[in-house]
């Protein structure tokens, strides 16, 4: 499997590693990376699992819309299930950054054995603690952290900095509705207590939402799937194969 072609006719750049009678294990990267993000924890990983990975759309090896509708978190969320799919069996969901607010996503619309969250909120739990807490101080330090959202929005401003597509993803969810929905699949989030973009209030949101929840907190920053690839790795296979 090195494609998977999405529902509304892009290619996607699909890449495996491990033996295909491990349990699967599938890992959706966020912004502003590719598939690449997971090599450290891929190493960690694949004696035990099958690890599927792709690009999403718009960056690598994937194809990209035309529209800025095409980055919507419902066809994000879609080009997961799909992926998950042509794994023709059971699949353990790992996402980072953009790649968990996908999967929050498609976890409360699919069925995926469990769901390991690093540094990124459900769009509708997160919309939601906003709502019921501002402005508090914990609110306060999220926008102060999320500034550069804002500047997203912005015709030409980011293109500056950021020449990505993976800033579509910004333009085409933020600033939308998002209603929360209640997650019955087994998840695990791990809480970077370092992250510059994320505060632990914001993760913390999703806990009034999941039926079976545990949390684990990593003494790292942002990208802890990439500074301490083993503690993620052995928390995953703990939660997934030893629960």
């Amino acid at each position: 499997m090195d494609e998977v072609i999405t529902g509304d006719g892009l290619r996607l750049a699909v890449y495996v590693d491990g033996d295909a009678g491990n349990p699967t294990v599938l890992l959706v990267h966020g912004f502003p990376d590719t598939a690449k993000v997971w090599d450290p924890l891929v190493r960690e990983l694949r004696s035990r699992f099958r690890v599927v990975r792709y690009d999403v759309r718009g960056v690598g090896g994937s194809e990209a819309p035309k529209n800025l509708s095409g980055f919507g978190i419902e066809r994000l969320a879609d080009d997961l299930r799909r992926v998950a799919e042509a794994t023709k069996g059971p699949v353990h969901l790992v996402g980072h950054d953009w790649g968990a607010v996908q999967g929050w996503r498609a976890v409360a619309e699919g069925s995926f054995e469990s769901f390991t969250a690093i540094s990124g909120p459900d769009l509708g739990h997160a919309s939601d603690w906003y709502r019921r807490n501002f402005p508090s101080r914990e609110t306060l330090s999220q926008l102060a952290r999320s500034w550069y959202m804002g500047a997203f929005k912005i015709p030409k401003v980011p293109d500056l900095f950021f020449p990505s597509n993976g800033l579509a993803l910004y333009r085409a969810n933020i600033g939308r509705k998002h209603e929360p929905r209640r997650i019955t699949t087994r998840t695990l989030q791990i809480v970077p207590t370092r992250d510059r973009y994320v505060t632990p209030a914001l993760t913390a949101s999703a806990e009034p939402w999941c039926d079976d929840l545990t949390v684990k907190k990593a003494p790292a920053g942002h990208w802890v799937i990439r500074s301490h690839p083993e503690l993620v790795a052995s928390w995953i296979t703990e939660f997934t194969l030893e629960r």
